[in-house]
């Protein structure tokens, strides 16, 4: 009886899954309340006025029924927007989800156990995978700890989707396929893929019951890069994931009607724990400068990973390990909890193996050897010039700004993420000498199936700051008292958004309602307010605390906040003469210094 007892108290991973709340439907006159609000530093007073009417019209008029029928839609379902979000921010994207949608960046084993050295990519790859597999043991048997913050219990759903997952393109629309179950849920797949050199292999990371070891994982990559190297490259089939969403659908039954052992090998990559990529190239890296990692890793070689797949591990030939992922199944949070785990590991064991290097007599890798015809390898070739083309146009940059970090920050009583993000805000402002909408993520994952909710940055607490800041006549304590009250305004936004309370689902929501009831789009969603201050997706600041890849005109920018340094990732567009990633990136840095500047000229 004891051990019954014992045992229950401990915590499984998705245990709490049916208790947690249902994902509310904030009050209407709330969310448009705080939608005026923040379209206000996009307009003039002209304007103001005019799409306050709008409102006001929208609020006594059809946003009322819509907003009913909103409230009938969330008593069915446990997450009313899961779907519409899965479908709109996801799977209905007809452009290269890949080039435009997906996250990933480097890990920062070069500044502990593995500085880039050439000849280490397998002999690394096979450690990294061994606790990547570790993970997934974990993960299987209900072990990973349940996320909180401060005291409620996190959704832990999106890990579900870590391994054994999959996006299937569609024609108009694609679906995820997740193949992935606990040891209690049955059986779930256990094979590898290897990408290598336009080749496609695969080989089992179970034999005869036991997980294979590094060395054993050593044997199996070797094999598989002694005869790419050896022998001539492959038709590169991974490249079409990386094209306009339609045509790889297209591409794809084509494919299949060739010949169906094409829709087995499709499958099996489907269902693969995850994609081993083995890169040749060797971006340089140092602590201060991830550039060329992160591009290699975000837009490199489009035959050496999966795009499609939730998880592609990319090897470099000098030993860099980057993650690369479809974005569509889960937000990076659940991704940076695994890496951290492996990165924790790997420190732990100095990057090396430390076990036995008994090597088992298991099977070769198979190798999953694609039919293609000529129109095939020409649609490969046209997809890979397509997609060079452009990120060629894409500017990124990855530095880390060492002068100081959260230990810092906080000690001034200060949000680290709110800090970095007035920060942006005020470089922005010097940039381009007007206010940039902006879209921060907030997690809502306090809710069932819950994944996030839009902070809007910009707003005219942060607007009267930058401005105060960049005024010579004004003073230290002003501009001081004016940045305190930014602060307040941003915590508590991000709070607000958290507890589902923000406005940007809820807007995006009563939008779909009207357009599944084939009624006219409301006035509210055409008006350029809607559109000047980042509604429909139009932020020329897309950022998150972590990293990926999401923008079409202005900047991305992710950052990562570490005790002793700020590493912040930007992006930008070639094509579009007014933005810089460099500059804005070397800006952000120089508002750091500021903000501390005034907390440390204001305690004299």
């Amino acid at each position: 009886m004891e051990k019954q007892v014992l045992e229950s108290s401990e915590e499984r991973t998705f245990q709490y899954q049916d208790s947690l709340p249902s994902l509310p439907v904030p009050p209407l006159d709330e969310s448009l309340r705080k939608y005026l609000d923040a379209v206000k530093p996009f307009l003039n007073q002209e304007e103001y006025q005019r799409t306050k009417e709008i409102v006001k019209n929208f609020e006594n008029g059809i946003g009322k029924e819509l907003h009913q029928k909103l409230l009938e839609r969330a008593k069915t379902r446990r997450n009313w927007l899961e779907d519409w979000w899965l479908n709109v921010a996801y799977l209905d994207l007809r452009i290269s989800t890949q080039i435009h949608c997906n996250i990933g960046g480097p890990g920062p084993y070069i500044e502990h156990c593995w500085p880039s050295k050439e000849g280490t990519q397998i002999e690394r790859a096979c450690v990294n995978i061994w606790h990547t597999l570790k993970y997934w043991d974990l993960l299987r048997a209900e072990k990973v700890a349940i996320e909180r913050s401060r005291d409620a219990v996190l959704d832990m759903n999106q890990f579900r989707k870590l391994f054994c997952t999959c996006k299937i393109p569609g024609v108009t629309r694609d679906s995820i396929s997740s193949y992935f179950k606990t040891e209690t849920e049955g059986e779930c797949p256990s094979h590898l893929i290897v990408l290598c050199r336009g080749r496609v292999f695969a080989f089992d990371a179970i034999h005869e019951g036991n997980m294979v070891t590094p060395p054993e994982i050593f044997r199996q990559l070797a094999y598989v890069q002694k005869r790419c190297h050896s022998e001539p490259d492959g038709p590169g089939v991974a490249a079409l994931t990386s094209g306009e969403r339609t045509k790889w659908a297209e591409l794809r039954e084509y494919l299949i009607d060739l010949d169906p052992k094409n829709l087995t090998h499709l499958e099996k990559i489907q269902q693969s724990l995850f994609v081993i990529c083995l890169d040749d190239s060797s971006p340089c890296a140092t602590p201060e400068n991830y550039t060329e990692a992160t591009r290699l890793g975000l837009v490199g070689d489009p035959t050496a990973r999966w795009g499609d797949k939730s998880y592609n591990c990319i090897y470099f030939s000098n030993g860099i390990c980057s993650a690369f992922c479809d974005h569509s199944p889960f937000d990076a949070m659940a991704l940076i909890t695994m890496l951290a785990y492996i990165e924790k590991k790997l420190v732990e064991n100095e990057g090396k193996w430390k076990g036995s290097d008994k090597v088992r007599d298991i099977p070769w890798p198979e190798e999953l050897v694609f039919t293609v015809d000529q129109k095939m390898i020409n649609e490969i070739g046209r997809t890979k010039e397509l997609y060079y083309k452009k990120v060629s146009d894409l500017q990124l940059v990855s530095y880390a700004f060492m002068s100081f970090g959260k230990a810092l920050i906080r000690t001034k009583k200060l949000h680290p993420d709110t800090f970095v993000q007035l920060a942006l805000q005020l470089a922005y402002y010097k940039c381009h000498g007007r206010p940039g909408c902006c879209y921060e993520t907030a997690t809502t994952r306090r809710f069932y199936h819950g994944r996030t909710e839009t902070i809007r940055s910009c707003t005219v607490e942060a607007v009267e700051w930058c401005k105060s800041m960049l005024d010579p006549s004004d003073g230290t304590y002003q501009r001081l008292q004016l940045m305190h009250k930014a602060f307040t305004k941003h915590n508590n936004m991000r709070k607000e958004c958290e507890n589902g309370k923000g406005f940007d689902r809820h807007l995006l929501g009563l939008q779909l309602i009207a357009q599944e009831q084939g009624l006219p789009v409301p006035e509210l969603f055409v008006d350029n307010a809607f559109t000047a201050s980042g509604g429909g997706g139009n932020f020329v600041l897309s950022t998150s605390l972590t990293g990926y890849t999401r923008f079409n005109h202005g900047y991305g920018f992710f950052y990562a906040i570490r005790d002793d340094r700020i590493v912040a990732n930007c992006s930008s567009w070639k094509s579009c003469p007014e933005t810089d990633a460099e500059v804005l990136c070397r800006t952000v840095f120089q508002c750091f210094e500021d903000m501390l500047q005034l907390t440390v000229a204001a305690q004299l």
